[in-house]
């Protein structure tokens, strides 16, 4: 009956972005949102700050495709406490994001991340400090990932580390030909926290994610595209007037995606993502839920005006 009441809602309401994410979080098992085991969230967010240092920037633009920058390349893009809270709020903000239909997810000065900074793991190195901040990231990267809007990750340099997890929490992974991802926490005596190995099972399945993990391997262009890690490679920046830098390149290939009004676009990842995660039962009357939001909408009327009658 609850599930039931919930759906009616997220029909009547308005702003189905929200009430969809949030019906999500409910009926799947693992979400980790307004708290952790117990500890309050704001509580978490608190102890990230005293870590300052590099921003989280986001742009977002009239084609509906928004550009996240992660900015600290003093330190390779690595991501303090400060950034770590940072991104949560900006993925909040993509969440409430109405007009939005793709998402492109990119490090400054052509390095993506070399995960999270050393300054805040050393002191929160003790046990319960640690299980608060991978479980923070935990959450901010599932919410990522559930995103109704396409995401790439627009891999340049090193991505390493959490780094790596961070691509994993993106639909998609472009390459550039000199970049590498590289799961390097066995060389720390750690395994990915934030979700990254069972993303990166999903992607490229259990025997190549055990070589990955297990090796510490690195995944260059050409092997991320072999794994399926990789769903394209980018051509090297030039300095040739008038041709196209490496993200200008992502934004053309997101855009083969992602052509057509806000709300259809959202409507198809919010039904892979039901199809992804909930058990099939759940997965189908979700998809019946987000067809409604569709059926009869402006898109759908001029698509039926437009089209030739049957003779």
């Amino acid at each position: 009956m609850v599930l039931c009441t919930l759906r009616q809602q997220l029909l009547k309401s308005s702003n189905c972005c929200g009430s969809w994410l949030r019906l999500l979080q409910r009926k799947s098992s693992g979400s980790v949102y307004s708290s952790v085991h117990g500890v309050n969230k704001e509580e978490i967010r608190e102890k990230l700050q005293a870590f300052p240092g590099g921003s989280i920037d986001l742009l977002r633009q009239d084609s509906g495709i928004a550009v996240l920058t992660i900015n600290n390349p003093s330190r390779m893009n690595a991501l303090t406490g400060s950034m770590m809270v940072d991104l949560d709020d900006k993925v909040t903000e993509l969440e409430n994001w109405t007009d939005g239909k793709g998402l492109i997810v990119q490090g400054a000065a052509a390095t993506f991340c070399s995960g999270s900074d050393l300054n805040a793991v050393r002191a929160m190195s003790n046990p319960e400090d640690g299980m608060k901040m991978c479980m923070f990231m935990q959450g901010a990267l599932t919410r990522l990932l559930r995103l109704p809007l396409l995401s790439v990750a627009l891999v340049e340099g090193r991505a390493l580390g959490g780094g790596a997890e961070l691509t994993t929490a993106c639909d998609f992974r472009l390459m550039a030909s000199d970049s590498v991802i590289q799961f390097v926490q066995k060389h720390m005596g750690l395994v990915p926290g934030w979700g990254g190995a069972s993303r990166l099972v999903r992607i490229v399945g259990s025997q190549a994610a055990l070589k990955l993990l297990g090796g510490a391997l690195k995944v260059d262009s050409e092997l991320g595209l072999h794994i399926g890690l990789a769903d394209e490679v980018l051509e090297a920046n030039k300095a040739a007037a008038g041709s196209e830098t490496r993200l200008q390149q992502a934004e053309n290939w997101l855009s083969r995606y992602t052509r057509g009004p806000a709300p259809v676009i959202q409507a198809v990842k919010k039904v892979v993502i039901s199809g992804r995660e909930l058990p099939l039962s759940e997965a189908l009357r979700t998809e019946k839920d987000v067809f409604g939001t569709v059926w009869g909408g402006p898109a759908n009327l001029q698509a039926l005006a437009k089209s030739p009658k049957h003779k």
